[in-house]
This record gives C-alpha cells, sequence and structure tokens, in this order.
C-alpha cells in the first residue's frame, strides 16, 4: 500500500511539507450538482427568490471558499490563487444546478481541495438562499474532474 504523506512515521496526521517541490502552473477543475424542484428553478430564472440573485451570490460564494480553503482543511496549506472561475448553469432536463469551478495557482502544491471546496460552497448557498421555497434539494456528484501540474502529472475523470 502507498505511503500516506499526511500522515507521519509514528501514525500521527502532518501538513505535508512541499519545500523541495518544484513549482508549477497547476489547475484543478471541479463539479458538482444541486437537484431542485422545477418550481424552484422557475423563482431563480425570475429572480424572484426572496434573499436575492441565487447564482451570482454562489459564484461569489464559491470564489472566496476557494480563497479560503487553507483555513477550512486542517492539512491544506494557505495558497497564493492565480485565478478563480466558478460557473452555474441551470439544467432543466435534470431540474439541477450544473456547478463548475477552475482553480490556478503558481505554486509547490495543487489546488484540487480548492475547486471542491468552492463547488460545495457554491452548492451550499444555492441551498441557503432556496431553503424556504424547496425542503428537498439534493447536493451531489461533487468530484474531481481533471488536474494538472505538479510531480503527479495531469489528471482527468473518464466518463
Amino acid at each position: 500500500m502507498k505511503k500516506l504523506s499526511h500522515v507521519s512515521e509514528q501514525g500521527d496526521v502532518q501538513m505535508v511539507d512541499v519545500s523541495a517541490k518544484d513549482i508549477s502552473l497547476r489547475v484543478a477543475r471541479a463539479g458538482g450538482s444541486i437537484e431542485l424542484a422545477c418550481a424552484t428553478l422557475d423563482l431563480i430564472e425570475s429572480s424572484k427568490m426572496a434573499k436575492g440573485n441565487v447564482l451570482a451570490a454562489a459564484k461569489i460564494a464559491g470564489i472566496m471558499a476557494a480563497k479560503k480553503t487553507g483555513e477550512l482543511i486542517p492539512l491544506c496549506h494557505p495558497l497564493e490563487l492565480t485565478g478563480i472561475d466558478v460557473d452555474l448553469k441551470i439544467d432543466r432536463g435534470t431540474s439541477r444546478i450544473l456547478i463548475e469551478a477552475e482553480v490556478r495557482t503558481v505554486g509547490k502544491t495543487g489546488v484540487e481541495m480548492e475547486a471542491l471546496t468552492a463547488v460545495g460552497v457554491a452548492a451550499l448557498t444555492v441551498y441557503d438562499m432556496c431553503k424556504a421555497a424547496d425542503k428537498n434539494m439534493v447536493i451531489g456528484d461533487i468530484m474531481l474532474l481533471s488536474k494538472t501540474g505538479g510531480r503527479s502529472g495531469s489528471y482527468s475523470r473518464k466518463k
């Protein structure tokens, strides 16, 4: 079994030392979704949700979350991010809002957790803004879609 980098020789959790790693462009994309009732999607599209513009608020929340990931996830390194894109699209066919985030940095460690955190918090923001109208929302399918940079090279989720 491969040794886990977040576990010391004594079996304790530790933050990985990235001092010897090379600096490179690192990019990660993550995706997820939130399923809502059709009537809730109608309220979002017509800007009639009581708390305001759901998609705009969720986008800003996702961006802010990516920037705070090192404070939220105990063993994540605080990173200087060079770019964050969060995209939310209504998919009427599945009655979902599809969420994707892409995070970039030039550094010694990857940004997978930042991309995943952006998606998760964007979905939670949609939930918070819509919970008065829809108690049956389901957040799901949060996953890493792709990553580039670093020693392990590229990864792209197989469909």
